[in-house]
């Protein structure tokens, strides 16, 4: 895991890109990297709530959490994963 500081967590390294760096800090919320149909998604953890078992990423004074079935495929959290009818919130 990478957090936002470029320091290394716990586990193998997810690299946060910095749109969605940005995109995070400006909604000024918490995150969610779940499953869906069509892969990987970011949802505001008030549509996807975070559950016991998911990775942890810092970005600033917020988290993006991340499924533990998704961090087996992932090695970057990037702006394909935040869905079109969000992008304006």
């Amino acid at each position: 895991m990478q957090s936002d500081v470029g320091e290394p967590g716990r586990s193998r390294g997810i690299y946060v890109t910095e749109d969605v760096r940005s995109y995070v800090l400006q909604r000024k919320r918490d995150f969610r990297v779940s499953t869906s149909c069509s892969g990987p998604i970011l949802l505001p953890v008030s549509v996807k709530p975070p559950k016991a078992t998911d990775l942890q990423v810092p970005i600033g004074d917020f988290t993006v959490y991340i499924s533990k079935y998704q961090a087996r495929y992932i090695d970057s959290i990037h702006r394909g994963m935040i869905p079109i009818f969000y992008e304006d919130f």
